[in-house]
């Protein structure tokens, strides 16, 4: 059981909620802040105080006073009117990270919301009740309002739900599990929508995936070496050592850790002087790449214990203050530059894919075919991976860049910290499948080489590998054996490849 308090949501533990089904509770006190939160708010509603949100409409019509027998009305108003998300939902692992997200930033106790509305979210994520929330919609300030507001609608009995491997009508699921809608009272609506957990949720999940790749990227690329007879020399410790970058030192150390005892990697002079940089520069390339995670994953971890509603409580209701922590520039930057960094993981990979395929660059079969002319081989596949890397390169212009005005220019600058994270998801996926790419035709190199001949983690990296996609001894549908790789490095153990010291940490 994960415990929220608002203020120590990690990784770790949103892995375990997410991927392996372990529930949540709230803090206890955590609540008690929730209730003092929620005391102010009920006083401002009482003594009719001109509070954004609270007794006031929203966004433009900030000035436009509310009475007090129609807040109800106002919340349910707000709710309804901002569930206009469209196009493909997000996937269920997505709405239930934002279930969990926002019911963590608002037991911060910044909100004013009753304790109730939490343990309605808590209650979907441990019933497996996960709002079904369109992607598209959200310009990522005033927060991810569209997506926030399908989720909200659940809790409503309202909108459509995932519920056991379905796509049912919120009240259907409700009813099943004996959960009561609820009628949302001052300022929950808007504590409910205002957030960036959309953003923050794709992005959670997709660094998780990039993370893992990353590392996965690091024993494919070494069995490629082993097909190349690449050079070792490039990887000694003293060269990384000597530019100073951490990141770039430990990938050279995992290069050399996976290629050890190998003898189908050559010296200097030995076959060739240098590698091309497509092998020679892994530590740098990867490296950077690490550097790039290890950014956007302080900034989730930042943001997924922030309070970014509107407006915020303070004091036991003495100070109510409006600003702007629902804007999503923190995490729209680090999207894109997430996105940026893996599918640079991709380009050096399809580089290395051309390397083995292409008889002008190796003394391998052409296109690693077993009957050259006859056969074509891989030369499909490197196709696949030239179109997935080039299909990279639009997805990673920065979203964060844009911003159009909204609601009357009130809201004049936006994020569209959701857009980058999908965008980002996507790189990441089309990332994987040119990893993929390479690690099929990597085995098989690797294979007219010698498997006896492998260092032994490369080889059982290979003989793992082989009860996933066979030794190519002719032409098939390699459709089936991409997707069947891109699934299996998705879900290959960070331990298995000899990373036992270096798996997620909070």
């Amino acid at each position: 059981m994960v415990t929220l308090t608002g203020h120590s949501l990690n990784f770790t533990e949103m892995k375990q909620v997410l991927f392996e089904g372990e529930k949540v509770k709230a803090a206890k006190e955590s609540i008690e802040d929730v209730k003092k939160s929620r005391e102010a708010v009920e006083s401002i509603v009482e003594n009719q105080e001109i509070i954004y949100g609270i007794t006031t409409g929203f966004g433009k019509f900030s000035d436009v006073l509310i009475q007090k027998g129609d807040v109800e009305v106002l919340q349910k108003n707000l709710i309804h009117s901002h569930a206009c998300g469209v196009g493909e939902a997000f996937p269920e692992t997505v709405s239930r990270a934002m279930l969990v997200l926002r019911a963590n930033a608002l037991l911060k106790g910044y909100s004013g919301v009753r304790p109730l509305i939490i343990d309605r979210l808590l209650e979907l994520v441990n019933k497996q009740i996960h709002p079904v929330i369109p992607q598209q919609g959200s310009l990522g300030a005033s927060g991810d309002l569209a997506p926030l507001s399908h989720l909200a609608l659940v809790l409503l009995g309202e909108g459509e739900v995932f519920y056991k491997e379905e796509k049912v009508p919120a009240i259907h699921a409700l009813t099943q599990e004996k959960i009561k809608p609820i009628t949302l009272t001052a300022k929950e609506g808007l504590a409910l929508i205002n957030g960036t957990q959309a953003m923050t949720a794709m992005g959670i999940i997709s660094y998780l995936e990039a993370e893992n790749l990353a590392y996965q990227s690091e024993i494919i690329a070494a069995t490629t070496i082993e097909g190349l007879c690449g050079i070792m020399d490039a990887f000694d410790e003293e060269i990384h050592m000597a530019r100073g970058y951490q990141e770039q030192v430990e990938v050279a150390e995992r290069i050399r850790k996976y290629l050890k005892d190998s003898q189908l990697t050559t010296k200097q002079g030995e076959l060739r002087v240098q590698d091309a940089y497509s092998l020679r520069c892994i530590p740098q390339v990867h490296g950077a790449t690490w550097q790039t995670l290890h950014y956007v994953k302080e900034k989730l971890k930042i943001e997924m214990n922030a309070a970014t509603d509107n407006p915020l409580i303070f004091n036991n209701g003495e100070k109510v203050i409006s600003g702007g922590n629902f804007h999503g520039q923190p995490i729209a930057l680090a999207m894109d530059f997430m996105g940026i960094a893996m599918a640079e993981l991709a380009n050096i990979s399809e580089r290395r894919i051309e390397r083995l395929v292409n008889p002008q660059l190796n003394d391998l079969p052409p296109f690693l075919s077993p009957e050259p002319g006859l056969q074509s081989g891989a030369m499909i596949m490197q196709y696949v991976a030239a179109s997935l890397v080039s299909e990279n390169k639009t997805l990673t212009h920065p979203a964060s860049v844009d911003s159009i005005p909204s609601s009357a220019n009130q809201e004049d600058h936006v994020s569209m910290g959701t857009i980058a994270s999908r965008h980002t998801a996507k790189v990441i996926e089309n990332a994987s499948r040119v990893l993929a790419i390479e690690a099929i035709c990597s085995m098989q190199a690797a294979e007219y080489r010698g498997k006896n001949k492998m260092a032994p983690m490369t080889r059982a990296f290979l003989e793992a590998g082989r009860t996933i996609v066979p030794f190519i001894e002719s032409d098939r549908m390699f459709y089936k054996d991409i997707e069947a790789m891109y699934r299996w490095i998705k879900k290959i153990p960070i331990t298995s490849v000899g990373m036992e010291n270096e798996t997620v940490h909070s």
